[in-house]
């Protein structure tokens, strides 16, 4: 997924079924960590990062050119995540394709929630959802990407 494409609703449903983890460690979360930050170097990504189990952050970094700005659309994707139990632009996808916005329609707080791509929920077999991960400063569909292309490579390891 390049640019700024944001797939069909039936693609994001599909991928957090496929990127469901058998467990998720303080190890998992560093690797997975780790990984996003060499996505980012390599791409030379303005972006942070930040991993989630609960309410206890396991990984968080920042990479030149971001700013604490890139903090604060990290808090607002994740408390998405965390109350519709779904990838933050999943659910402002579902907002979009009723024809109207996540800020019109969803009676939360714009300035504590944001449906911008970005933040993805951590699912465990057997467990659910039990974290996020997230990425913030490039637009929604390439923060997405990046998201689900580190978990890919977690899973595959």
């Amino acid at each position: 997924m390049s640019g700024t494409h944001i797939p069909d609703i039936d693609v994001l449903e599909a991928q957090e079924r496929q990127l469901t983890l058998r467990r998720f460690t303080y190890d998992d979360a560093w690797a997975l960590g780790s990984m996003l930050v060499e996505l980012a170097r390599e791409r030379q990504a303005p972006v942070a990062i930040d991993i989630r189990r609960g309410a206890q952050q396991l990984f968080h970094c920042a990479l030149p050119g971001s700013s604490a700005d890139n903090d604060a659309w990290i808090d607002r994707k994740r408390r998405v995540v965390e109350r519709y139990g779904e990838s933050s632009l999943l659910v402002g996808s579902r907002f979009r394709s009723k024809g109207t916005t996540f800020e019109e329609s969803s009676r939360l707080d714009p300035d504590r929630f944001a449906a911008h791509g970005g933040s993805f929920p951590i699912h465990v077999e057997g467990a659910g959802v039990i974290g996020t991960v997230t990425v913030s400063g490039l637009p929604q569909a390439e923060d997405h990407a990046m998201v689900i292309e580190a978990l890919t490579r977690l899973i595959a390891t």
